[in-house]
């Protein structure tokens, strides 16, 4: 059952007509003295709640309400609703437990989607909370059995526990942040997440927003009409758009500029946009799935990130964890780049030999399982030997530029992230002499990222270029393989 919060009977009247629509039954409380009295209901699964219930506006009435109803009953999902929405207001709410933020006048379809989301991480919750003997963590073949997890390799317990999570949360519509270092395979877990939903014969859409220009955002991702600006020869469809029904992945979230994060965070929050060039409002319905390897925390601390659009993007966290912290999983996804890769060239009869599953599996990875796929994919293009050894992996990766072989940082365990950043950065504008287009290039990022790297490192490019000959567009000495 949910219980409808507000003091105004014809909102209660009309949310109880569409959640009785919906297939779910509601019964509603005109103040927070009766709220709190049907908390005692053992069937109550969900709170819609107003944030005033006077003439004051502030929202104060509705965050101590929902303290209360937390301290009560912390199990169960409040959505926060009001009319008088403000970002502190949002913040303050979204921190004191409330799983979702809606607007008033609301959209059907927007409420009805952020229920179907808590009812079902509430569920997900409760099965996690249950007794050891009723819940445990999952193994490899049970999770294939009840997800497609095709192509993420391993057997790693960090790594099957974001599996199983990730399998959890498809059914429902949750935005996830998915986490951790460039090259762990953010996407593919995304892509997983889509496949495993109910949105799985939908577009599944992907945004990488740090390589993204400031002045292409609105048209990339709301698309244009004709005669919208001087080059809009014809409509065009947005990201969004091409996204509507199925899934949307906001790549590199952490690296978009603090004046089009207010933008994006109009469209995740009412679920609306318009087209540049046209006053027409449109509705989407999508799931927004967002990766970074940034720590998103830390970067709304320093002021380059706001803090609402944290709140609307992580509902739920996945943390994909570093290809050195599972070395294990080295020598399984070492045997299957080299299938693919033996499959794509037509070498059936390579294999690795178990000196080179060794040389592998004590390798540092700093770009991660990209960084070990292009590696065997190189080791497969120079060999001529059915057996690969450590002397043929030795050959591939001398073939990386000094920068990528040279990326040995000491004790990166208890390094930061903005540290091994900044270290490969330096040593990759060293090795370029400056030239960000070959930087970029070889890390696998965009000039415009690399750009807002260094200003958010603080590093100087005329001070990095200096090592070379100072001249930042000179020929390139070689090509990098090292990964983003």
């Amino acid at each position: 059952m949910i219980l409808i919060i507000d003091d105004d009977e014809s909102i209660t009247h009309s949310l109880g007509l569409l959640l009785k629509q919906a297939g779910y039954r509601s019964e509603a409380a005109s103040s927070p003295t009766a709220a709190l009295e049907a908390l005692a209901r053992p069937e109550l699964s969900l709170v819609l709640q107003d944030m005033n219930f006077s003439r004051r506006t502030t929202g104060e009435e509705g965050l101590e309400l929902l303290r209360r109803i937390k301290t009560a009953r912390p199990d169960i999902p409040v959505i926060l609703m009001t009319g008088w929405a403000s970002i502190s207001l949002a913040v303050a709410g979204m921190k004191a437990g409330g799983a979702d933020f809606i607007v008033k006048p609301w959209s059907n379809q927007q409420l009805l989607q952020s229920v179907r989301t808590a009812l079902g991480l509430a569920a997900q919750a409760a099965a996690e909370a249950a007794p050891a003997d009723e819940q445990s963590a999952l193994s490899r073949e049970e999770l294939d059995r009840q997800f497609d997890f095709a192509g993420l390799i391993g057997r790693d317990p960090k790594f099957l526990h974001v599996l199983q999570v990730a399998g959890r949360v498809s059914a429902t519509d949750a935005s996830v942040l998915i986490t951790g270092e460039s090259g762990t395979g953010k996407e593919l877990v995304a892509a997983a997440i889509h496949r495993n939903s109910r949105r799985r014969d939908g577009p599944f859409v992907k945004v990488n927003l740090g390589g993204l220009p400031s002045t292409l955002f609105e048209s990339e991702m709301f698309g244009h009409a004709r005669g919208a600006f001087t080059d809009a020869r014809s409509d065009r469809s947005g990201r969004f758009e091409l996204a509507n029904g199925g899934t949307i992945l906001l790549d590199e979230i952490g690296e978009l500029d603090p004046g089009l994060q207010v933008k994006l965070l109009r469209v995740l929050q009412d679920r609306t946009y318009e087209v540049l060039g046209s006053s027409t409002t449109r509705t989407l319905d999508i799931r927004v799935l967002s990766a970074t390897n940034r720590d998103l925390k830390a970067a709304v601390e320093a002021g380059d990130f706001r803090e609402d659009l944290l709140y609307r993007v992580n509902l739920i966290t996945l943390h994909l964890p570093a290809l050195r912290e599972r070395p294990d999983d080295v020598p399984l996804l070492a045997r299957h780049f080299l299938a693919t890769a033996a499959s794509t060239y037509g070498r059936p009869e390579l294999a690795l030999s178990p000196e080179a599953l060794r040389w592998l599996a004590n390798a540092p990875w700093p770009g991660n399982a990209r960084q070990l796929k292009h590696l065997i994919e190189r080791t497969v293009l120079i060999t001529d030997r059915p057996l690969i050894g450590p002397a043929e992996l030795d050959l591939a990766q001398g073939m990386e530029s000094s920068e990528a072989s040279a990326v040995r940082l000491p004790a990166v365990g208890s390094m930061t992230m903005e540290e091994v950043e900044r270290a490969m950065i330096q040593q990759s504008l060293g090795f370029h002499r400056g030239n960000v287009s070959r930087v970029a290039e070889s890390l696998g990022m965009t000039r415009q990222a690399i750009y807002r790297r260094l200003d958010r490192l603080g590093i100087k490019l005329e001070d990095r270029a200096s090592r070379g000959s100072g001249d930042r567009d000179s020929p390139d000495p070689g090509e990098s393989g090292l990964e983003p």
